[in-house]
């Protein structure tokens, strides 16, 4: 089976570059575009095939580049369109793709579409924002809250009505029920699409369309009491009636350019994801799949959830998997050091295209955020459940070396958020040196997928151990070698009975980089915290 007759991004592997918090090139203690580009020979060492770079755009940066108030431009803070154009060459002539990150749920009220709509009732712009009048008491025209913090509208003294915002205040919520804004974003597609870029991963695709009548949402009778939020079933505000016809058209606009991709950041059950790709596999390439970062890290949990995710892909659909993102705690804070190393060899050996959030690959963890040093919306205004809901933990600096400031920004710089404590230990330049680090683990199972069409592109089947903690399953493809994964979840030995799969097979890589050889399946030992990639002979 070739793997280059399957396009690049269901044999690829996608890596999200943060950028505020990659690399710095100019001093500011803000990371950058040319930051991006004078790294771009370790991105192509780490293996991976496509950059997606979160939000360049001029914003206010009210939520770090998310309210966006100029869809088709660089924020100054990144740089100019001229050092994009810089980095998608370079990145093109390494063989590497770029993906942006599409926000078109709402806008910055900094942009000239809002400022336009809020001037005044009648304007053409009006009704591109959902506006509607104050309820009978005064207060909000319905119960809908933000994702950030209370009441999911805000009151414009100026016209006397209420706008929409899911996020933060100065985030108005595009109304897709008028017939002009979907063509506008299109048009920014395009924009973009023509430039060069591969593609887009679309930010709260699910939200895009709101019931049209406004109706109030039910309250969830299984809410834990912790994030206001979820006190809601939002099911008014996301994913309603109507919405796939409005990802149809988007995937139209991608499909007028050649080989381009479109990801969509769908937090849904499997039945609700796999809608997303549409009943003629129209929609978007790629439902981001997060089950990796929101189960309870269990060997049974995660085989159950594997396969049953694997059964409700539609017919000729292509999975994906994540671990973690600049929105989720980090895999090594959440599970340990020791797991995540089986994290990322289950992450890239799974049947789907993974995606790798930045400084995965060297085990990063979150940093503790001083409260006087907080500046993530959600945390700062709800400061009693700021360590649940803050995402500045996961989005700190690159750890590059053990250079003052990790060799993320110049010595005496303040980078924008504080460096991690174990950045003189735990940074790229060490790891490159040591063949046993996290960093060497991750280049090898990169190149062990890329050169076996079974780990690439093959069949997956979840194999019975016996044992709870390990997870083990086949991945095999019509004409190459057959491949038997075991991961042990727990933190004690076991051994295995693997005989109805083979007879023996030859250990290709173990998560400590140093075990090898031919094991007896009959007789298995897998230690604790230990994973094992292994050739069925």
């Amino acid at each position: 089976m070739l793997i280059e007759k399957f396009p690049w991004w269901q044999r690829g592997i996608i890596y999200q570059i943060y950028p505020r918090s990659f690399q710095d090139s100019n001093g500011d203690g803000i990371g950058d575009l040319p930051g991006i580009t004078a790294r771009l020979d370790y991105l192509v060492s780490l293996g991976i095939d496509a950059i997606w770079i979160s939000p360049i755009y001029p914003s206010p940066m009210r939520d770090f580049g998310y309210d966006v108030s100029d869809y088709c431009a660089i924020h100054p803070l990144f740089g100019t369109l001229a050092d994009f154009d810089r980095l998608l060459h370079a990145a093109h002539a390494r063989g590497l793709r770029v993906l942006l990150d599409l926000v078109p749920n709402h806008t910055s009220d900094e942009h000239p579409w809002f400022i336009e709509s809020r001037s005044s009732r009648d304007n053409p712009k009006r009704d591109w924002y959902i506006w509607r009048d104050p309820a009978p008491d005064g207060g909000p025209p319905n119960n809908w809250l933000s994702h950030f913090g209370g009441s999911a509208w805000e009151f414009d003294a100026h016209t006397g009505q209420y706008y929409l915002h899911t996020f933060v205040k100065e985030q108005p919520d595009l109304n897709y029920r008028h017939p002009e804004v979907l063509p506008a974003i299109l048009d920014v597609m395009r924009f973009w699409l023509a430039r060069g870029v591969d593609g887009f991963r679309v930010d709260v695709i699910t939200h895009l369309l709101k019931d049209a009548q406004l109706r109030d949402e039910p309250l969830d009778p299984n809410w834990d009491g912790i994030e206001p939020y979820y006190r809601l079933r939002h099911i008014y505000s996301r994913n309603v009636d109507g919405i796939h016809a409005i990802v149809r058209q988007m995937r139209a606009t991608l499909d007028e350019y050649p080989d381009r991709v479109m990801v969509g950041e769908t937090y849904l059950p499997n039945e609700e994801l796999a809608k997303y790709y549409g009943e003629h596999l129209d929609e978007c390439h790629l439902p981001f799949n997060f089950q990796l970062i929101r189960l309870p890290w269990d060997a049974q949990i995660v085989r159950r959830a594997v396969d049953a995710y694997a059964a409700a892909l539609p017919p000729g659909a292509w999975g994906n998997w994540v671990l973690g993102n600049h929105d989720r705690h980090r895999v090594a804070t959440r599970i340990g050091q020791a797991q995540a190393r089986v994290a990322n060899m289950l992450l890239l050996t799974l049947r789907g295209t993974p995606t790798t959030y930045q400084g995965e690959e060297i085990g990063m963890e979150d940093v503790p955020i001083p409260p006087e040093f907080v500046q993530d919306p959600p945390a700062l205004n709800q400061p009693e459940i700021a360590p649940i809901v803050g995402r500045d933990p996961e989005r700190t600096p690159m750890q590059w070396d053990a250079s003052p400031n990790a060799g993320f920004t110049r010595a005496g710089v303040t980078p924008w958020l504080p460096i991690a404590p174990d950045y003189a230990t735990r940074n790229v330049a060490r790891q490159a040196q040591d063949p046993t680090s996290m960093l060497s683990l991750y280049r090898a199972l990169t190149r062990l997928r890329r050169a076996e069409p079974a780990l690439c592109i093959g069949d997956y089947r979840s194999v019975d151990v016996g044992a709870a903690d390990i997870f083990a399953y086949e991945r095999t493809a019509e004409g190459a070698a057959r491949f038997l994964i075991a991961l042990n979840f727990g933190a004690r030995a076991h051994t295995l009975d693997l005989s109805r799969v083979a007879r023996t097979a030859r250990i290709e890589m173990a998560t400590d980089m140093q075990r090898r050889g031919h094991v007896d399946l009959q007789h298995l030992e897998v230690a604790p915290n230990e994973g094992l990639v292994m050739r069925v002979d």
